[in-house]
């Protein structure tokens, strides 16, 4: 049975079809580091601009210093390939290599790349499902996609009966429906190591992302691994301007990522089983402990712990920088609920990791409080939210311009993992001068 879940955002999602929506021409990108050459050597200021972002022995230097510079092929097809995101020249090559590989297998029948043994692909949401099977995959897909990064994620208690009882009424979704995701959720991922030789993992770099991925790294941690595991995890994909997640790759996309895919180490296992039981805890100082360190088991990671933190009532004005967002989006005139979404995830948050239902949720909690931020314009309040016309009220701008501290208005108590933040009780606060979570 299909259950609704808080979806990823997926802007501009391709069809899935055979040929790349992003062709990679080599000839084309060496073109390009020619009249990037020539550009420098003309000193033009965008041309010098682009070295000094992406050449390492760039950096810092002025104008007439890199006009001076005799700028080699080399160089030039570095800067070409770190500005498609990639970190070298070879590094694209082999990407270009790969979509080749992928496009040709897709063009003549072809066996399935995962076709060699029993496969499980596990993924956070359902918004590659289409995609792996129109790429060829034959594996089975499993969804894990309780949404850990929002909501009450406590160490002590029932978990499931916490997690089930949020997701219903934050997400308007019928008790029975709510457990029957998890329990379908926990039985499949209790059964890959059994029924599976290979379980793949494919995730991307957000805190949606990360921290499921640390709750299945903990669970295969503390039980049976399958005989092989798996990991695709990327921040980035040329070519995607924005890159927010797998779901914007098209099948040959998708198929190019399986020869990147690398084992799951114990390293990983083992942060991973770290940071799921940090992120429990009732104090984020373990959670930011790791984050500070860093991840190089895992670089994607950290970042996205770090952003995780900042979902904390900050010192400067008491709001989550969701909350900030979502509120800076209405300063300067109303904007439909939808149109914040559209705000936010393309615009003006950093690390996107919110799906539609999820931000519904924020929205629908602000304007709980017993001083709203915003009010809903009347002639649209019995519309989906999506269709809802916020217009920032009184106290609103208020905490916006740090007159008011947003808890003085008492929104409804939430959760940022394990941490609880009551309005009738001093909570843990996020410091941006520190960047450090902070007790109140």
């Amino acid at each position: 049975m299909s259950v609704a879940v808080p979806v990823k955002p997926e802007p501009a999602k391709p069809d899935f079809e055979f040929d790349d929506p992003r062709p990679l021409d080599l000839e084309g990108q060496r073109q390009r580091a020619r009249d990037l050459q020539r550009a420098v050597l003309a000193g033009e200021p965008d041309a010098l601009a682009r070295l000094r972002a992406h050449h390492p022995r760039a950096a810092g230097l002025s104008d007439e210093s890199l006009a001076a510079v005799h700028l080699q092929p080399d160089d030039a097809q570095l800067v070409i390939a770190r500005e498609l995101g990639l970190a070298s020249w070879p590094a694209l090559v082999a990407h270009a290599g790969r979509l080749a590989e992928a496009r040709r297998a897709l063009a003549a029948p072809a066996s399935a790349p995962d076709a060699d043994r029993p496969t499980l692909h596990i993924r956070c949401g359902s918004d590659i499902r289409d995609g792996l099977q129109a790429a060829g995959f034959a594996g089975d897909f499993l969804e894990v996609s309780d949404p850990v990064c929002q909501g009450p994620v406590p160490a002590d208690g029932d978990l499931r009966a916490v997690r089930t009882r949020f997701i219903a009424e934050a997400y308007g979704m019928p008790l029975a429906e709510a457990e029957l995701r998890l329990d379908g959720e926990a039985d499949g991922l209790a059964a890959a190591a059994d029924s599976y030789d290979r379980v793949v993992l494919w995730f991307e770099h957000d805190a949606y992302d990360q921290l499921l991925l640390a709750r299945i790294l903990a669970h295969f941690a503390a039980g049976t691994r399958p005989p092989t595991l798996e990991l695709i995890c990327i921040d980035r994909f040329p070519l995607v301007d924005r890159f927010i997640g797998l779901g914007q790759l098209s099948p040959v996309e998708l198929r190019s990522l399986w020869s990147t895919r690398t084992p799951v180490l114990d390293t990983q296992l083992a942060l991973g089983t770290e940071v799921w039981a940090a992120l429990r805890a009732p104090d984020p100082s373990a959670l930011h402990a790791i984050a500070t360190a860093g991840t190089p088991e895992l670089p994607t990671m950290a970042p996205a712990l770090h952003r995780h933190l900042q979902e904390l009532p900050w010192t400067t004005d008491g709001l989550a920088l969701t909350e900030r967002l979502v509120l800076a989006a209405l300063r300067s005139e109303p904007e439909t609920a939808g149109r914040v979404f559209g705000i936010l995830t393309g615009e003006t948050e950093p690390l996107p990791f919110l799906g539609d239902l999820m931000l519904w949720a924020i929205i629908a909690a602000m304007n709980r409080a017993e001083r709203p931020p915003f009010a809903v314009d009347p002639a649209t309040a019995l519309e989906p939210w999506p269709n809802r016309q916020l217009v920032l009220t009184y106290d609103g701008h208020d905490v916006l311009d740090r007159r008011v501290d947003w808890l003085a208005c008492r929104p409804p108590e939430r959760w940022v993992g394990g941490v609880a933040i009551r309005r009738d009780a001093e909570a843990w606060r996020w410091s941006p001068d520190r960047e450090a979570p902070v007790p109140a």
